[in-house]
């Protein structure tokens, strides 16, 4: 493995509630609608097009992309000042992976816009990585592995050798489908269910990094 590739939400930060929350205030303010958080969850990690768009389906409200999605985003940041630490292990793991001539990616199915937004809010300009994928590069979402493949091209690498870091099921089988190796974190689903998607390495966080997976990247 001579790349990393990171999901953002779930592996770098904790992000979903507060993007949760800015949804749910865009809808209340807006739409005059109150939508259940549960209601979301199932469009967790495939873009805020979906993740928005999928949920206004559920309550037939008529959403307006992507004016909706930049109110979403621009609560989003407010919403995140000060509150959006990294998740354990993020900084160790890429300092460590620095110092290794791992190269390092990341590939979020979010817009620039939250990507930008998170990785300034968690100490880790785009400069810390070789390159950034965001939404807005692929036209395919997770479960399709474009962001995948389009990060691999990016590094120099073959997709076969880069370690895919994902917390979402639709993250996972995009990493299947690129041909990566995948570590599932359970921030957002259960290890059990990772694994049936298709991780071959789970852990609760960066930090927790199994010990082989961790000997096999940084020897």
């Amino acid at each position: 493995m001579r790349g990393i590739i990171f999901d953002m939400d779930g592996v770098l930060c904790d992000s979903e509630p507060f993007i949760l929350e800015a949804a749910q205030a865009m809808f209340r303010t807006r739409y005059g609608k109150e939508v259940p958080g549960a209601d979301f969850h199932q469009f967790v990690g495939t873009g805020e097009d979906r993740y928005l768009g999928g949920t206004a389906a559920l309550h037939g409200i008529p959403i307006r992309l992507p004016e909706d999605k930049v109110e979403t985003y621009r609560l989003y940041l407010e919403f995140i000042k000060g509150r959006l630490p990294p998740l354990p292990g993020v900084l160790d793991t890429v300092r460590e992976a620095r110092r290794c001539g791992i190269k390092l990616a990341v590939a979020s199915a979010a817009d620039l816009m939250k990507v930008s937004g998170n990785l300034e809010a968690i100490g880790l300009g785009a400069t810390a990585f070789d390159t950034v994928v965001t939404g807005s590069d692929v036209e395919r979402k997770k479960p399709h592995p474009d962001g995948f493949l389009l990060a691999a091209k990016r590094l120099g690498l073959p997709p076969g050798e880069c370690l895919v870091v994902e917390d979402a099921l639709n993250g996972i089988q995009a990493a299947v489908a690129a041909g990566c190796f995948r570590l599932g974190l359970t921030t957002s689903f259960t290890a059990d269910r990772l694994v049936a998607a298709g991780a071959q390495w789970t852990a609760p966080h960066l930090g927790g990094m199994p010990d082989e997976l961790r000997a096999r990247l940084f020897a």
